[in-house]
């Protein structure tokens, strides 16, 4: 178990400096944080540490929002851009992972031999907000045990420690009142709390859970329903229709954290529902706005629409890969799911738009169960055998 007392809370390092980390790097630096930010090409560095703004990602919203670049925030002076990876191991107690989930393993990758190097206790803080693939059995993962995987051996060496919603990039780099969830070692997550993310709880505070795997899947799967609402508010489909979109694949959610280890209270938490709402709920969401754009240029093909959507948005919708490693697992489970195989067929299959609004009028309006609530005898196999889901999608328990 790794040593948490002598751990550095006065520094700390971002591996991936995009729009979340990039934001991370503006509030630790207000609360005067060392902060060093870890980007492979050195040009990148350089203008960062010479403009004090990010050439790539976040700054043009931020310049929309605060009415011209004359007005965007400099990174505070105690933030520097860097290219050398194993100082930034060697120095830093805490490292915040805020890449892409399909670009992690890379990271963990050149991350490993680094952390064997250094030989002392590093916390691994993620914010990453994604599903993919274990390479060897196929299940569904969640980003904490993809580092696990990867980091196995090295296990006294590191923990990890996830963050939660509700928050986006643009209110954390402004210093708007946010509150996150702090999940994983109880222990290291109250250091977290109290020495590295509350020293000005105006801007930000959080709270503490122990469901880390639940409060992983919940954050990675609301992407989904993002994507979905964001095209189901192109279709004039009324104003009822979103509150059953919610309310619908909250379930859905709920059951699939449970599925990959999580617990049912994960959902009703501010990294739950909260993270969800907001999600589904605004234009600063970019699964929202993939949706929206997707529907708007969607031309028949999805794999053409998707690159020219991704083209309109800065930084990387999480929800797309998501989806198809849902979609994935789903099948391979035999388990009955509506909107996630909605979301499925729009993003990836062919049709036209009338065919994606009869989707997600099916989804919605034709689910097969007809009961709000979970059976006794559902309840039951939940109990005692978690991966017998009680919504299959074929077979004896596809009845109960």
């Amino acid at each position: 178990m790794l040593s948490v007392e002598q751990l550095d809370t006065t520094r700390i390092a971002i591996i991936g400096p995009g729009r979340l980390g990039t934001s991370f790097a503006y509030k630790l630096g207000r609360d005067n944080k060392r902060v060093t930010i870890y980007y492979h090409r050195s040009e990148v560095c350089r203008a960062i540490n010479r403009d004090r703004l990010n050439p790539i990602h976040l700054t043009k919203d931020l310049a929309v929002r605060l009415g011209g670049l004359e007005n965007v925030p400099r990174l505070p002076p105690r933030v520097v851009a860097t290219n050398d990876l194993e100082r930034v191991v060697e120095d830093n107690d805490f490292i915040m992972i805020t890449v892409t989930m399909d670009h992690l393993p890379d990271v963990l990758h050149v991350l490993k031999p680094l952390l064997r190097k250094k030989g002392t206790g590093t916390c691994l803080i993620t914010p990453i907000k994604g599903l993919t693939s274990d390479e060897i059995t196929r299940e569904l993962i969640t980003p904490s045990q993809l580092i696990h995987n990867y980091l196995k051996d090295l296990r006294p060496l590191y923990e990890v420690v996830c963050i939660g919603g509700p928050f986006f990039d643009v209110d954390i780099a402004m210093g708007n009142p946010v509150c996150v969830t702090v999940a994983g070692n109880r222990k290291l997550a109250k250091i977290i709390r109290k020495e590295i993310l509350g020293t000005n709880r105006r801007e930000l505070t959080s709270y503490y859970n122990y469901d880390l795997i639940g409060i992983e899947a919940c954050g990675s799967l609301k992407n989904i329903v993002a994507n979905i609402k964001g095209v189901a508010d192109c279709l004039n489909l009324g104003d009822s229709i979103p509150g059953t979109i919610f309310a619908r694949s909250g379930v859905e959610v709920r059951a699939l954290a449970m599925i990959l280890g999580g617990g049912f209270q994960a959902f009703n938490s501010q990294a739950g529902v909260g993270d969800m709402y907001v999600t589904i709920s605004s234009l600063a969401s970019k699964n929202y706005r993939y949706g929206k754009f997707f529907y708007e240029l969607y031309d028949g093909n999805p794999i053409e629409t998707n690159l020219r959507v991704l083209e309109r948005i800065d930084g990387t919708p999480e929800g797309p890969h998501t989806i198809r490693n849902v979609h994935r697992y789903l099948e391979k489970k035999n388990m009955y799911s509506p909107l996630f195989n909605c979301a499925y067929r729009i993003f990836n299959e062919g049709g036209n738009k009338q065919d994606i609004k009869e989707m997600i009028i099916e989804a919605c309006q034709y689910d097969r169960r007809e009961k709000e609530y979970v059976g006794t005898i559902s309840r039951l196999l939940y109990r005692l055998f978690p991966s017998f889901w009680y919504r299959r999608k074929e077979g004896v328990l596809s009845k109960l």
